[in-house]
């Protein structure tokens, strides 16, 4: 699969909670950099997905721009909307995700709430 593709995916399966597919995504080596924690490999990866989703109600994401691949390197940006207490929230995302073997090794993420 290459790097758009897996990037797609990331978003419009992984993302938006099919956690089933976590294994074909990411490498068992992974490592996601939150700015309070990393993450690693593909259950703690999921485990995260997971509580995020339980945060808001009816949460999905879309890809907004992207995903720009530079060798090992793909980049993305997408929207967030969910609600929470029956009041809707959106928010933005950047993406820097690096690829190996055909599955993502290495992640730093960044999202902002919008007013």
């Amino acid at each position: 699969m290459d790097a758009h593709e897996l990037y797609r995916r990331w978003i419009d399966e992984l993302w938006n909670g099919r956690l089933d597919v976590v294994g074909e995504l990411v490498d068992e080596g992974f490592v996601g950099h939150w700015p309070d924690r990393d993450v690693h490999g593909p259950q703690e990866l999921a485990g995260l997905i997971g509580e995020t989703h339980g945060m808001l109600d009816v949460l999905t994401f879309v890809i907004e721009v992207g995903p720009l691949v530079d060798g090992d390197l793909v980049a993305g940006r997408w929207r967030g909307r969910g609600a929470q207490d029956g009041n809707p929230v959106t928010f933005v995302g950047n993406d820097l995700l690096r690829v190996a073997g055909g599955r993502f090794t290495e992640y730093w993420p960044a999202s902002l709430p919008l007013p």
